[in-house]
């Protein structure tokens, strides 16, 4: 079972890149995240479906960055949170030593 770290991190237009530094058992490990908010009105095809909005708005994301969170949407846009795709990968193997 993951246990989880809350941190607040304010809402402010633009990217956030943040970088984690945890210590767990004596292991250092780096983590990177990225905050992002997706507005509505930059839909490339207006939709009523937000879902679709976002899929088109993430498609052509950075590949070294995958998708970790989308948090509650605003009617002006949608914070959405990033991992460094190497980190991912860190967390699960991570996760699976503990099993």
């Amino acid at each position: 079972m993951a246990a989880h770290i809350a941190i607040p991190i304010p809402t402010m237009p633009g990217k956030q890149d943040i970088e984690i530094e945890v210590t767990i058992n004596g292991q250092k490990q780096a983590l990177h995240y990225r905050v992002e908010l997706f507005y509505w009105e930059d839909c490339n095809v207006p939709s009523i479906d937000r879902v679709e909005c976002i899929r088109q708005m993430l498609a052509g994301y950075d590949q070294d960055w995958t998708l970790y969170y989308i948090g509650s949407p605003t009617d002006q846009f949608v914070p959405i949170t990033f991992v460094k795709r190497e980190d991912l990968v860190k967390q699960r193997k991570l996760l699976i030593e503990e099993l």
